[in-house]
């Protein structure tokens, strides 16, 4: 579930920076595969708990799943509204040609997308010090998000006429950095597993002290 949903992450982005009605369609029918994955692993978690009734570590490793698909199926949702995105402004007649700043979002897609990645890749070897590397990291597609809002807005200040695109581009936008932030919650549940620590709303000084 966890690649399924960094690939559409990944094909979104795609679809916008070429403007590619056929692969944001692509994205948009994986949606309900994502869902249904969803559905079947709460299904399995809820057998589990009912039938060996799981404690201390198993317990904790259960919890965290189940807010984790939640996080992945989110992920999912945010890569749907790129690509819906992506639909709207191809209708609009928008196209690769306009002055706008797609290199940025793919950048900031970018930063999103790796930080997803690792995250997976510290909850399959629940290996906490990469967990705290993807909380140093989140920082960074968030000032890359403000970069951009500021850049969107010169650009309609400019040119009115990309005041619509532009405020759809600002929604992408969002949509990436909720990617980073849900990377971020996968984190912070692998800290959980590991260390039976709820590190949520706790700064990263804080985080690495309760890690040691």
């Amino acid at each position: 579930m966890g690649g399924l949903v960094e690939s559409q992450v990944a094909q979104s982005i795609y679809a916008l920076t070429n403007f590619s009605e056929a692969t944001a369609a692509e994205v948009l029918a994986r949606e309900e595969l994502v869902n249904t994955m969803e559905v079947e692993i709460d299904r399995a978690l809820s057998s589990i708990l009912a039938r060996r009734q799981p404690t201390a570590r198993d317990l904790r490793l259960l919890i965290a799943i189940s807010k984790s698909i939640a996080n992945l199926e989110r992920v999912g949702d945010e890569a749907a509204r790129v690509a819906r995105t992506v639909q709207r402004l191809i209708s609009a007649g928008v196209s690769s040609r306009m002055r706008l700043p797609v290199a940025d979002l793919k950048f900031e897609s970018e930063l999103a997308i790796a930080q997803l990645r690792k995250a997976l890749d510290a909850f399959a070897r629940l290996d906490v010090d990469k967990a705290v590397e993807v909380l140093k990291q989140d920082d960074q597609i968030d000032q890359e998000f403000e970069g951009l809002l500021r850049k969107l807005i010169t650009f309609m200040m400019e040119d009115p006429r990309t005041i619509s695109s532009s405020i759809d581009l600002v929604f992408v936008a969002k949509a990436i950095e909720r990617v980073g932030d849900h990377a971020k919650n996968l984190a912070e549940q692998i800290i959980y597993i590991v260390k039976g620590t709820d590190v949520r709303h706790n700064s990263l000084e804080a985080v690495e002290t309760m890690v040691r």
